[in-house]
């Protein structure tokens, strides 16, 4: 049974406040030009980063050129960087504009082809042999069927675990949006889950 559909658990949750602690106290310090403070802040939320981008493009050839694009711009905005919202939010909203702007520029070239397996990228970034991996697939596969909003509300507050107000500044909507789209995802995942799960209640019956 998939249990992501369900709101983040207060214990993740406190693991993402510490997280969130950590992290944009390694960004201020890398700020100030602590090189280890770089490279733990780097360290820390690279797969957020990457799972992030493999959920808003298309493309899972350019996950990891734009999980790169975003810690460049990052570094290079460091000074401009306060601390007022947390650093896992703020990297998450440069990495937003980075695939932005990765289609607009894509959107001026011609187009060879396009193969939309944005769930290759994710399940690649996902570690193996844990309990749960199986479940986290199948959830990524009932994910492509909602709305891209949706999706990305749902992943920011239910999978990175982002308080919905840093979701917000991350997916630059206001919160009562990102609640209204976390709220609808979950209810069209559920719907899912209990349609996926007939045939096999029906055969054990």
């Amino acid at each position: 049974m998939i249990t992501s559909v369900l709101p983040v658990s207060p214990r993740a949750g406190e693991k993402a406040a510490l997280l969130d602690d950590s992290t944009t106290a390694w960004a201020l310090a890398a700020r100030g030009g602590d090189t280890d403070a770089v490279e733990r802040f780097v360290r820390a939320l690279q797969r957020d980063v990457q799972r992030y981008v493999a959920h808003l493009c298309a493309d899972p050839q350019a996950v990891d050129d734009l999980a790169q694009d975003t810690f460049l711009r990052a570094l290079g905005s460091l000074h401009r960087f306060e601390g007022r919202s947390s650093a896992r939010a703020w990297l998450l909203a440069i990495a937003r504009r980075a695939v932005v702007d990765s289609y607009r520029y894509a959107a001026a070239r011609p187009r060879l082809s396009d193969v939309p397996d944005w769930q290759l990228a994710v399940e690649n970034a996902q570690p193996r042999d844990l309990p749960g991996f199986d479940d986290g697939i199948a959830l990524l596969d009932l994910l492509d069927s909602l709305p891209d909003e949706r999706r990305e509300a749902f992943v920011l507050t239910q999978l990175l675990g982002l308080p919905y107000a840093e979701a917000a500044e991350a997916g630059d909507c206001p919160i009562g949006t990102v609640r209204s789209r976390v709220a609808r995802a979950r209810a069209t995942l559920i719907d899912l889950l209990a349609e996926a799960e007939e045939p096999t209640a029906r055969a054990a019956a």
